[in-house]
């Protein structure tokens, strides 16, 4: 079994910035991506940011420059750092983890409101 929990998400003013975690832990062999997608009401899950293992990392064109994703692998944990938040980047961010051979888990997810 394995668990994702994310943390980090609350209430900021644009401009903003807050930092958000993700852990994986259980059975876990080998990670390979790790991201972060968020999600609106009446509105589809959308990619904001991944980086592989080894450390490329790819976004979305609207947070380029400021979000910057990491991770620590020997933690299984990815960060999401994001500055200048605007009001737009409120949402429900989850949190995935792909596991060589058996697929994406996905975190409960945090809500991230940013108010002008």
């Amino acid at each position: 079994q394995v668990q994702v929990v994310e943390s980090g998400g609350g209430l900021v003013q644009a401009g903003g910035a807050l930092n958000l975690s993700c852990v994986a832990s259980g059975n876990i062999v080998s990670v390979d991506n790790m991201g972060w997608y968020r999600q609106t009401p009446g509105k589809q899950r959308d990619l904001v940011a991944t980086i592989t293992s080894g450390g490329y990392t790819n976004y979305v064109d609207s947070v380029k420059g400021r979000f910057t994703i990491s991770r620590d692998n020997a933690k299984n944990t990815v960060y999401l750092q994001m500055d200048s938040l605007k009001p737009e980047d409120t949402a429900v961010y989850y949190c995935y983890c792909l596991l060589w051979g058996r697929g994406k888990y996905w975190g409960q997810g945090t809500q991230v409101t940013v108010h002008s």
